[in-house]
């Protein structure tokens, strides 16, 4: 799930209550998970990490009782039988790739909610540009613990303003493989995780640089263009605090 409270609240119950409905909708049988990934670059805790920038459900969700969160900068959140699966370790250095849990859902059969916001927030479309081996995208870092001691990592993570994530909501709504409708206040939009994938594939294959804004056309994937030549991932040690 992927969600802006903004724009589908008010709910009975706030964030809290509409938690409590996803539950009630995939049931006992299902898994619940939610982006849960740190604000920024420092080192990173799973218990006590915060993640205001994916929005007050995604932070309220990791917090609550029997949630489990992975051990990453990247990190999900998930409740129910598949949490275990989807959030082992995964690998910091290679954000949203086939071995992450966005990744992971796709192999199980997961879908994506999409509530109150576009596919501009769909990690999985990342997944898929991972997959293609894109080379656009910028230097990152992240302070990890290895060994009980600080480690910086520093890699090359594929990003850019994602605003170009929407032509594959338009492919998946012309082939009926796209669900519309209101949810609260708002809009949302639900898809398999495996259609979502395969839909982004198939517009990178005819062209590496299919989701990007045009050249000249946006800052952001203009300067991703630019991350051509960025390195492969590399570790330094860092400095204690």
């Amino acid at each position: 799930v992927h969600c802006a409270f903004s724009q589908i609240g008010p709910v009975a119950g706030g964030p809290a209550g509409f938690i409590a409905v996803l539950q009630e909708a995939v049931g006992p049988r299902g898994t619940l998970m939610m982006p849960s990934l740190a604000d920024d670059d420092g080192l990173f805790d799973p218990r006590s990490t915060p993640c205001l920038s994916m929005g007050v459900v995604a932070q309220t969700f990791w917090r609550m009782p029997d949630v489990k969160r992975s051990d990453n900068p990247h990190a999900f959140a998930a409740r129910g039988p598949r949490a275990a699966a989807l959030l082992m370790p995964h690998p910091v250095v290679v954000p949203h790739g086939v071995d992450s849990p966005a990744g992971r859902a796709i192999a199980l059969g997961g879908k994506i909610l999409l509530a109150g916001v576009g596919h501009d927030a769909n990690t999985t479309i990342h997944v898929a540009e991972n997959e293609a081996r894109v080379r656009y995208g910028f230097e990152a870092r992240s302070l990890v613990l290895q060994a009980g001691a600080p480690v910086e990592l520093r890699y090359r993570e594929v990003d850019h303003c994602c605003r170009g994530f929407e032509r594959v909501g338009e492919a998946l709504q012309r082939t009926g493989q796209q669900r519309r409708g209101a949810l609260g206040h708002g809009k949302a939009a639900l898809a398999t995780s495996r259609a979502t994938f395969d839909a982004a594939m198939a517009q990178l294959r005819a062209d590496e640089e299919a989701l990007l804004c045009a050249p000249g056309a946006c800052n952001f994937c203009d300067a991703a263009r630019k991350g051509h030549r960025l390195s492969h991932a590399t570790h330094t040690p860092a400095r204690r605090p």
